[in-house]
């Protein structure tokens, strides 16, 4: 899954950015102040991306 495609997924379903790390992005879901790190790859693995969503307590994305 392209990097792109899980930030706008985020965005689309309340998370905002939090922060940058030295490799990595950080979302927060301010619903419920849940964060999870998004990593600086352009492709990312779709278990990782289910992980990412599940951490954040939102739905996985259809891809």
């Amino acid at each position: 899954m392209k990097r792109r495609y899980l930030v706008d997924h985020l965005k689309k379903e309340g998370c905002i950015f939090h922060r940058e790390g030295a490799k990595h992005t950080v979302f927060l879901n301010p619903e419920n102040g849940h964060m999870a790190t998004v990593p600086r790859h352009r492709e990312i693995e779709v278990f990782l991306a289910k992980k990412i969503c599940r951490q954040l307590d939102i739905p996985i994305p259809k891809a």
